[in-house]
């Protein structure tokens, strides 16, 4: 016979979140590893499609919200399960904003049209692999209960923002030696500045991870 207790089915709703918040992941994952290939491919059909995509992510964070919501109506978790929920709560939205930002590369893509790249993809690709590394390990320190693991991602931060810095620097110096050159210039700093921002709200996920150990919310990389 299956187990009715409370704790049981508080237990069995908050497994079902976790699965959802993992799905997230993969999906949101899938768009910026898209996105990014649909700038180096210039593939207008692969961008069109992260595009059409991001609204089953944008579902799915409404679907987690409102498990997450019965959840505390129904079941009123208290102490580090109910940090858990809040936590959970945020990480969607943080997760859906990625999604926007991967969708912002894949409609630069589409805006450039057969414009060649004023430059081959150094940083941007390195970028990318590491937000979605980031992004992955977040959830896993999450489902771990890892507080140390998730203050490691955010220092992880850091070199999301020294390649950001070094693709800026780099196109600016081309801007001032190339005429013309501007409009190519932006569409790349637009792309490389949307996988910066995936990286500043993968640190607000860890954020919430260390809030689910500790009861203390902590703002990383000031």
């Amino acid at each position: 016979m299956a187990d009715r207790s409370p704790r049981a089915t508080l237990d069995q709703e908050a497994r079902a979140i976790n699965d959802d918040l993992l799905r997230m992941q993969k999906l949101v994952d899938q768009s910026i590893l898209r996105s990014v290939d649909s700038l180096k491919r210039r593939d207008q059909t692969l961008a069109q499609q992260v595009i059409d995509e991001d609204v089953e992510i944008n579902d799915l964070r409404f679907k987690i919200e409102e498990a997450c919501l019965s959840l505390i109506a129904t079941q009123q978790p208290a102490a580090s399960d109910l940090r858990s929920v809040i936590a959970a709560m945020h990480m969607v939205v943080e997760m859906e904003r990625m999604a926007d930002h991967a969708t912002g590369i894949a409609k630069t893509v589409i805006m450039m049209g057969d414009e060649p790249l004023l430059k081959p993809l150094v940083h941007i690709p390195k970028m990318a692999e590491l937000a979605r590394d980031m992004l992955r390990d977040s959830l896993q320190a999450y489902n771990e209960r890892d507080a140390e693991k998730a203050r490691q991602i955010a220092v992880r931060d850091d070199d999301m923002d020294g390649l950001y810095r070094a693709v800026f620097d780099e196109l600016v110096k081309i801007m001032s030696k190339t005429p013309g050159s501007a409009t190519r210039a932006t569409y790349l700093l637009w792309c490389a500045h949307n996988l910066e921002r995936i990286g500043d709200r993968v640190t607000n996920i860890v954020e919430r991870v260390i809030f689910v150990n500790t009861g203390d919310m902590q703002e990383l990389n000031l």
